[in-house]
């Protein structure tokens, strides 16, 4: 008896599933009509759902093509005119078409790729129609833009019409929308143009062709990617009871609230987070693994390296940052893995290496950081001498060194530089950092901040008193000069004038400029010359 109400009981339940499947087909096979479930925060209540990237490419727009919001309107780039009448009406920050190539490659060519879910606006015309029959005597809204139609008794899952009487807009998620509409043309026309910042194009574009052949992929797999589905989360452009004003000012609330909250990722986290760059991947193991890297006291685990920003403070007693160790990977592991980076199709994305090449990667990267750990000025750490010690000018709050290797430019500059050598003119790594010790012991890599030093005027701007990025070229190639990699006379001379060049600074008396030599005097440009190639000890 039991066993058959059981029995009974399963047959009700199979047949109530099927009827319920069928009733969502007949549903869900409607264009017009989009399954969701209804949810509320605050005042704001919306939908969640699922689109084909298809459907979002063709009928969502950006936020700012959204009426309620439209006053100066590029519709070239998709952003507002910025004057005096639009600054305070909406503080986003414009759109970056430069992005846009990327996106697309993400979507076409990463096989784990995701997207977040992207919120938008969905509106109807009569919203600007302030004559429409929708809008009473005190120009509230009758009804509102939604019209959802409830599958359950608590009104919470249902179906939202979508049909085209029906605009929807992107208010979080216009970079991803970007993408997504990048990826459908390229998909549709076999090429997809590459824009800079305001969607002006630059280069030759990238070519379905071309991603199928780099990166072997499935023509078929890549046209069934229209196919793949995408959460969306809708809010009504108008709510029952709201005036227009009312309306505008929820919605604009909604966008630029979100997009505040929207906190980007700081270098040194971007490279952590990092699972495709063969280069992030590599330093940020190195960074948990070496011995120069982790601080030897247990409750300071790690503090050598500063994981989040790509600068270091004046009093921080970290060594270096994970972006700098990012770029040293790529300065010194360039040559061995040139196809970690497409540099001859630069507009087309990376790919994760293979786990032997990261391994490999990884170990060599280890080894020169092993012979760097025998640098003098990096031993002196072993005797508990502080980096901000041998790091900080002389000027500054508490004084320094002003050690070109305690600076994360100048750990670039030798990194590209002994990638060079060791890779593409295949010189011993061992012999090269002979040579490094000795210029480290002689006080080379010291007081960057006075005219004795080579690196014054290259990474120490004299006038501001400061680290200068800009000469990180000048310095790595220096640097191949002085270990012995530059055999021709006429890169000589030209490394020569480009030192000269660094070293003069415009007098504010007379608005002169003048060259200061190696003894701090100021002399004609021709009269600094090269300092000496250092030899084997």
């Amino acid at each position: 008896m039991d066993q058959d109400i059981t029995s009974q009981f399963l047959q009700q339940e199979t047949e109530e599933k099927q009827a319920l499947a069928l009733l969502l087909e007949r549903y869900l096979s409607r264009q017009d009509q989009l399954f969701v479930q209804k949810t509320q925060m605050g005042n704001t209540q919306s939908y969640l759902g699922s689109v084909s990237l298809q459907w979002l490419a063709s009928r969502v727009h950006f936020a700012l093509q959204l009426p309620l919001f439209r006053r100066k309107y590029d519709p070239k780039t998709n952003n507002i005119i910025r004057d005096s009448e639009t600054v305070e009406e909406l503080q986003q920050r414009p759109l970056d078409w430069s992005r846009q190539a990327h996106l697309a490659q993400y979507l076409a060519v990463l096989n784990n790729h995701k997207f977040p879910p992207i919120l938008v606006v969905i509106n109807q015309d009569w919203v600007n129609d302030p004559n429409a029959l929708e809008w009473d005597i005190n120009n509230c809204a009758t009804v509102s833009v939604d019209e959802f139609t409830s599958l359950d008794q608590n009104d919470s899952v249902g179906l939202l019409n979508i049909g085209k009487n029906y605009s929807i807009f992107a208010l979080d998620g216009q970079h991803r929308l970007m993408g997504i509409q990048g990826l459908m043309e390229l998909l549709k026309t076999g090429k997809l143009e590459v824009y800079n910042k305001v969607k002006k194009s630059t280069g030759n574009p990238i070519t379905l062709d071309e991603l199928i052949e780099e990166y072997n992929l499935d023509p078929i797999a890549l046209q069934n990617l229209a196919k793949e589905k995408i959460g969306v989360e809708i809010i009504p452009a108008v709510i029952k009871g709201e005036t227009y004003e009312e309306a505008r000012r929820r919605v604009r609330s909604v966008f630029v609230h979100v997009n505040r909250m929207a906190i980007s990722l700081s270098k040194g986290q971007l490279v952590l987070l990092n699972e495709d760059d063969g280069f992030a991947i590599v330093s940020r193991r190195l960074a948990i693994t070496h011995p120069l890297l982790k601080d030897r006291d247990e409750k300071d685990w790690n503090s050598r390296v500063n994981w989040d920003s790509a600068t270091i403070a004046n009093k921080s007693t970290v060594l270096t940052t994970l972006q700098a160790l990012q770029d040293m990977a790529e300065g010194y592991l360039d040559y061995q893995f040139p196809h970690w980076k497409s540099k001859d199709k630069k507009n087309l994305i990376s790919l994760r290496p293979d786990d032997q090449e990261i391994e490999t990667g990884l170990k060599l990267l280890s080894k020169l950081f092993d012979a760097l750990a025998n640098l003098p000025s990096y031993r002196q750490l072993e005797h508990g001498v502080k980096t901000y010690e041998l790091r900080r000018f002389n000027h500054e709050k508490g004084g320094g060194e002003g050690n070109f290797l305690f600076r994360p430019v100048g750990q670039i500059a030798l990194a590209q530089a002994l990638g060079f050598l060791v890779f593409n003119q295949n010189f011993d790594l061992r012999t090269i950092v002979k040579k490094l010790i000795y210029f480290d012991e002689i006080g080379g890599f010291s007081y960057m901040d006075t005219s004795q030093s080579i690196w014054y005027g290259i990474l120490y701007d004299p006038m501001k008193k400061r680290i200068q990025v800009s000469g990180k070229k000048l310095a790595s190639r220096l640097l191949v000069y002085l270990l012995g990699g530059v055999n021709d006379d006429l890169e000589k001379a030209d490394i020569r004038r480009a030192l000269a060049e660094a070293r003069t600074i415009k007098d504010a008396a007379t608005n002169e400029e003048k060259t200061i030599d190696f003894k701090g005097n100021f002399v004609h440009p021709k009269k600094v010359g090269l300092p000496n190639i250092l030899v084997d000890s």
